[in-house]
């Protein structure tokens, strides 16, 4: 093959439906350009697979600029592949070599069950943020940007946080399938700021408690969150949100 294109064999993890058994099929691909980026490569073998009759691998995928969160994938062990900082659907075939193969699974914990195939179930994500990730704001038009003064130190925090594209990535790579990055960044955004003050105890409290309820696991203090997060959100906010928690348990239990 010429330095530009790629043979491969994929390792993919295949499963009917969430109440089915699963297991890894092999493809073999050839002809794999190295500026497709990954799920590119994917849309590839599903065409193949339609030509010859067979089912195409189920994956997530909607904006494919990294903003969305939903290519989510596990790439030879690792959440969103081999690229630092960066999502599945950013993600280019240069990024391997001909020759390799590639193992490629769903996103692992209880409280993302697999739809089919490469697709999991993470509305738990959305049930948390309905809890309390959300100011009460009267409605109308919007407020004039000036009207709230936020110290510069403070924006950035916020928006650091704030940079959080919920994809999962932080639950996949952690050992015990925590969820504490994901619900730290999203109280993070909101605590910082002074418009979201008068949820400040209640959201923590909420957001928490229904991380619990949805069956993820305790954080694990390893940092391997931080370091597949694909916005490189940091850990601190989740020592921010053990901070909120036991300054709304205090207030709430007065």
């Amino acid at each position: 093959m010429s330095g530009d294109t790629l043979t491969l064999t994929l390792r993919i993890w295949r499963q009917n439906g969430p109440n089915e058994a699963g297991g890894f099929r092999e493809y073999r691909l050839s002809g794999v350009s190295t500026h497709m980026s990954f799920l590119e490569m994917l849309d590839v073998l599903n065409e193949q697979l339609i030509e010859s009759g067979e089912e195409p691998v189920a994956f997530d995928h909607d904006c494919r600029e990294g903003i969305c969160g939903m290519c989510s994938l596990m790439i030879n062990g690792q959440a969103h592949g081999p690229d630092k900082a960066t999502t599945t659907c950013q993600l280019h075939m240069r990024q391997f070599a001909d020759g390799d193969t590639i193992t490629i699974e769903p996103w692992r914990a209880t409280a993302f069950p697999v739809v089919r195939d490469l697709v999991t179930d993470r509305s738990a994500f959305d049930r948390i943020i309905s809890a309390g990730g959300y100011v009460s704001v009267n409605t109308g038009n919007a407020p004039d940007g000036n009207s709230i003064p936020v110290p510069g130190h403070q924006q950035e925090k916020a928006m650091d946080a704030a940079a959080c594209i919920g994809c999962g990535a932080c639950v996949a790579a952690c050992k015990n399938a925590s969820a504490s990055l994901f619900v730290s960044a999203k109280v993070s955004q909101l605590a910082i700021l002074p418009q979201g003050s008068q949820e400040r105890t209640s959201r923590v409290l909420d957001m928490v408690n229904q991380m619990d309820e949805e069956g993820f696991g305790h954080c694990t203090n390893t940092y391997e969150c931080e370091a597949a997060c694909p916005v490189e959100v940091s850990v601190s906010n989740i020592a921010r949100m053990n901070r909120e928690y036991i300054r709304a348990s205090i207030v709430a239990g007065e």
